[in-house]
């Protein structure tokens, strides 16, 4: 299948916050319609990389989606959900408000619930609807968060540690709707602490330490000596 989603050319990105230099000179490729993971230790600027691309933080240098047509959806799963957990909201009152299609005082259409019920059983949630978003665990709400990601599908896809949170098997459940989206052509932009994850199911790998330390083929560049000198932070001095 053709990729649908877009190629991604970052050069030179640099953030700088309340002086403390984030990232420094980060230029890297993700091919279109590939896995792209990016690893680290933490505080080495990972998740302020997304933001930039999001356009959520000011940055110096460019980045780039080169799409193959039309842009298309851009969807992001954050790390975690901050929101009041004793808010009285469902989760199929939070999917539907994300939906956009009606205002949140108003009931959801009939097709708008039967796709909710549909996102919640893929994610291997069905009966979750009527729990109260702050009831779930920290891995249920990352699955509901990938839920309405997914809908409707992106061509490319953002991930901020998805797995952070998650039991086996839904880390299980996780890799299957990667391999699904690499199958449909969509790009994706993982960050990441699983290594042994990256490893079976990304593409490519950037190991990023303010700046790019490595990258490469996941399964080749992904060697113990390279990955305790990358967590041990050796590689940032």
């Amino acid at each position: 299948m053709s990729p649908r989603g877009p190629g991604i050319a970052l050069a030179g990105v640099g953030l700088s916050l309340g002086g403390t230099k984030v990232l420094a000179d980060v230029s890297l490729a993700v091919r279109p319609g590939s896995i792209h993971a990016i690893v680290g230790p933490n505080g080495g600027g990972k998740s302020s990389l997304l933001r930039c691309l999001l356009g959520q933080m000011p940055h110096r240098g460019r980045i780039v989606l080169d799409w193959p047509g039309e842009a298309g959806r851009i969807a992001y799963v954050p790390q975690a959900l901050q929101f009041d957990t004793g808010l009285p909201m469902t989760v199929r009152d939070f999917l539907a408000t994300l939906s956009g299609e009606r205002p949140a005082f108003l009931r959801p259409r009939p097709a708008t619930l039967a796709r909710i019920e549909a996102q919640l059983e893929h994610m291997g949630l069905a009966g979750k609807a009527d729990r109260r978003m702050g009831a779930l665990s920290g891995g249920e709400r990352q699955r509901v968060l990938l839920a309405q990601a997914l809908d409707p599908a992106p061509d490319l896809l953002i991930l901020d540690e998805p797995m952070a949170a998650l039991d086996e098997a839904g880390a299980r459940m996780i890799e299957a709707v990667l391999q699904e989206l690499r199958a449909q052509g969509v790009t994706v932009l993982w960050v990441e602490h699983d290594l042994a994850a990256v490893r079976r199911l990304a593409d490519r790998v950037t190991a990023l330490n303010r700046g790019v330390v490595f990258e490469g083929e996941a399964r080749s560049v992904l060697t113990p000596e390279r990955v305790l000198d990358l967590l041990s932070h050796r590689a940032a001095a």
